[in-house]
C-alpha cells in the first residue's frame, strides 16, 4: 500500500481522514478560546474562530500544522502584499511563541484576537480592502432623466 502524502490533495480516503482529524484538533483549540474568560467579551467569537480556522487551513500549504516562511509568503502574495524572506521571518518571529520559526494555530488565533497589533494581523484584517469591487452582473438598471448628470 502506498504511503500517505499529506500534500497530495487527491489522496482519497486517507487524505479525508487526515483532514478530519486535523480539523478536530483545531476545533479543540477553538473550544479552549471559547472557554477562556479573556475572550468572552467578543460576541462574534465563535464565528471569528471558524473564519480563522478556514484561513489557517487554506494557508498551510504543506499541512504541517504550522505556518512556516513559505506558507506566510504564499498568503501575503495571495493578498497582493509580496514581502521578502527577511520581512516574512521578522513577521513570524513577532508572533511565534514556540521559537520554531513557524506560527502554530494557537499563536495565529492569539495574534488575530489579541490586543497586540502585528503587521501580519493588519494585513489579514484588511485583505478585503485591496480587492477590486465586483462588477454588477446582468443588464444595467433603468434610468430616468432625473438621475442623469
Amino acid at each position: 500500500m502506498p504511503a500517505f502524502n499529506p500534500t497530495d490533495k487527491q489522496g482519497g480516503k486517507a487524505f479525508g481522514e487526515y483532514m478530519a482529524k486535523w480539523e478536530a484538533q483545531l476545533d479543540e483549540i477553538n473550544k479552549e478560546f471559547l472557554n477562556d474568560e479573556f475572550f468572552n467579551d467578543d460576541e462574534e467569537l465563535s464565528f471569528k474562530l471558524q473564519e480563522y480556522k478556514a484561513k489557517f487551513i487554506e494557508c498551510d500549504q504543506d499541512l504541517s500544522g504550522d505556518l512556516d516562511v513559505m506558507d506566510v509568503k504564499y498568503l501575503l502574495q495571495k493578498l497582493g502584499q509580496a514581502k521578502t524572506h527577511l520581512e516574512v521571518i521578522s513577521m513570524i518571529k513577532e508572533v511565534d511563541s514556540t521559537h520554531k520559526d513557524a506560527i502554530n494555530y494557537r499563536d495565529f488565533v492569539r495574534m488575530m484576537l489579541g490586543p497586540k497589533s502585528s503587521i501580519l494581523k493588519i494585513i489579514l484584517l484588511f485583505e478585503g480592502l485591496g480587492k477590486p469591487k465586483e462588477k454588477p452582473k446582468g443588464p444595467p438598471p433603468k434610468r430616468d432623466l432625473a438621475s442623469l448628470p
